[in-house]
């Protein structure tokens, strides 16, 4: 990136590092601290929407859809999630392609399984071989999303649950007593009396959500455990022309640093909501702060 970068046995070791730290693969280091805000900026409405379906079905009157509700959190919450993570990635690209194929290949004679193998036509493949690599990438970051989004939405479905049936029934009851509908008593009373009660477990599930995002590295998505990892060990000239012992340790103390900084911003943006969510309610925190105004 300076001009003075050019021989870097000649640099002094201010400059070395200047120039060690504005490498190519450098740049792909900070760009990917944007790749772990995006997955969570995208995966946590995803997960609450599925988790908010999830606690819907769960508490419908249908029994089979609130079995089918009830089989998501119990099934996803009883699993490792380092299984899960693995299980999807494999089984979500291969459904996506088998539903391809069934519809551009209709002609196909063959067996999809073959053995150990999964083969589909070339046109179905996703993405396709001749796509460029950033195709590749982005398939590869939304495969990971949407892996994400089932998973943590189990587990947002069963705090949302547990939030939906600790309104108490007087307020249900006495909007059915106005006259309200059904639909008209969750919409207006139940939904946004709940979230006081459900902020508490999505908190410590958003941060559970922060502390996952290195499993991208298991997803083949080049995160920033990635790069740490290879640009502290031992360089070799594929990375840098800057070689160097094993700093490893450094770039994961990095990582150490943003990760404790995003949590604790995340503590008080979290702690601001609370406060506004219980103000007025018949809570602890909305008693506190109802003492502490007097």
């Amino acid at each position: 990136m300076f001009s003075f970068c050019t021989d870097p046995e000649t640099l002094g070791s201010l400059q070395w590092l200047a120039c060690y730290l504005t490498t190519g693969k450098h740049m792909l280091l900070y760009m990917s601290f944007g790749t772990v805000l995006l997955l969570l900026g995208i995966t946590a409405p995803t997960a609450l929407a599925f988790g908010f379906g999830g606690a819907m079905a769960a508490r419908s009157r249908i029994l089979p859809i609130s079995w089918l509700g009830k089989a998501y959190i119990a099934l996803v919450r009883g699993v490792p999630d380092i299984a899960f993570f693995l299980f999807f990635v494999i089984a979500l690209d291969q459904m996506f392609e088998w539903t391809r194929h069934q519809i551009l290949c209709p002609d196909w004679t063959e067996p999809v399984r073959q053995g150990n193998d999964f083969v589909v036509c070339a046109a179905a493949k996703l993405p396709l071989s001749t796509a460029p690599q950033w195709m590749h990438e982005v398939y590869g970051f939304f495969v990971a999303v949407l892996t994400f989004a089932i998973v943590f939405g189990a587990f947002a479905a069963n705090v949302l649950f547990g939030a939906m049936r600790a309104v108490p029934r007087g307020q249900l009851e006495t909007a059915e007593a106005y006259g309200m509908t059904r639909r008209q008593t969750f919409r207006r009373i139940l939904v946004p009396q709940m979230w006081v009660y459900a902020l508490p477990g999505l908190s410590n599930l958003w941060m559970v959500l922060i502390k996952a995002t290195p499993l991208l590295f298991l997803l083949g998505v080049e995160d920033i455990v990635y790069w740490a990892r290879e640009l502290g060990g031992t360089a070799n000239p594929r990375f840098t022309d800057y070689p160097h012992g094993d700093w490893r340790m450094w770039y994961f103390f990095a990582l150490l640093i943003f990760y404790l900084g995003f949590t604790k911003v995340s503590e008080v943006f979290l702690g601001r909501v609370m406060t506004r969510l219980t103000h007025g309610q018949a809570t602890t925190g909305g008693e506190a702060q109802r003492k502490a105004a007097t």
